[in-house]
């Protein structure tokens, strides 16, 4: 399937690519079971005392810092999950900041203007793809993971695919119909407090209010932290 993908889409060279930086802490949680395949429904949370952050080689554009969205790590397909190197969490900080570019898209083309969706806006489909291969060369380099450029390269080359681009053109209103939900909101909110202020604040959200009106422990579960 990935080289069907990779065969149909502009090719990206993986090894002319080059490193950037990662800085801050990566949070992922589970916040309900997801979908009916069982697989679960994952949030990045980003953490407010240390925002998960890439920077690009040369350091001369805007650095990527993701805001609070679901996520599926990287969007492998189950039958491909098998192989090693496919399995969908294996570059998350890389997928992260992969995910954010989309969101982030989604919600320009809505219409909204906010400072963090901005900062990005340069960034086009093409170059989200090569953008994904230099943060999974900036996880071999700090030798958080094993250097393998096959699947590395298949990998960065699919996300430029026909598919890829049909979920980067979106829809209408893909922009508040992907958002994180309110409810899940005070779930993260209550797990890691200060994440969602951002996201509230954005969307006009008394997120932090409602949850010391009713206080309990959170129903979101860590599943994952990396600190760079």
């Amino acid at each position: 399937m990935l080289i069907a993908a990779a065969a149909s889409c502009t090719s990206i060279d993986f090894e002319k690519l080059q490193p950037g930086s990662f800085s801050g802490t990566l949070i992922v949680m589970w916040v309900g079971p997801g979908a009916s395949s069982g697989d679960g429904k994952f949030v990045f949370v980003p953490d407010p005392h240390d925002r998960l952050t890439f920077i690009r080689p040369g350091g001369k554009e805007n650095p990527i810092v993701p805001g609070v969205m679901y996520t599926d790590g990287g969007s492998v397909p189950r039958a491909v999950q098998v192989f090693r190197g496919f399995n969908p969490w294996g570059y998350a900080p890389a997928y992260m900041v992969h995910d954010w570019i989309f969101t982030a898209h989604h919600c320009l083309v809505d219409g909204r203007k906010d400072p963090v969706y901005v900062a990005v806006s340069d960034i086009g489909f093409d170059e989200s793809g090569v953008i994904l291969g230099e943060a999974i060369w900036t996880l071999m380099k700090e030798k958080l993971v094993i250097r393998d450029d096959v699947v590395a390269g298949a990998i960065t080359t699919a996300v430029r695919s026909p598919f890829a681009k049909k979920i980067w053109d979106g829809s209408p209103g893909a922009c508040e119909n992907s958002a994180v939900t309110e409810d899940h909101l005070r779930e993260i909110e209550r797990a890691v407090p200060g994440s969602t202020v951002d996201e509230a604040r954005r969307r006009h959200l008394d997120i932090a209010g409602a949850i010391r009106s009713f206080r309990r422990a959170s129903n979101a579960v860590e599943v994952g932290r990396v600190t760079f």
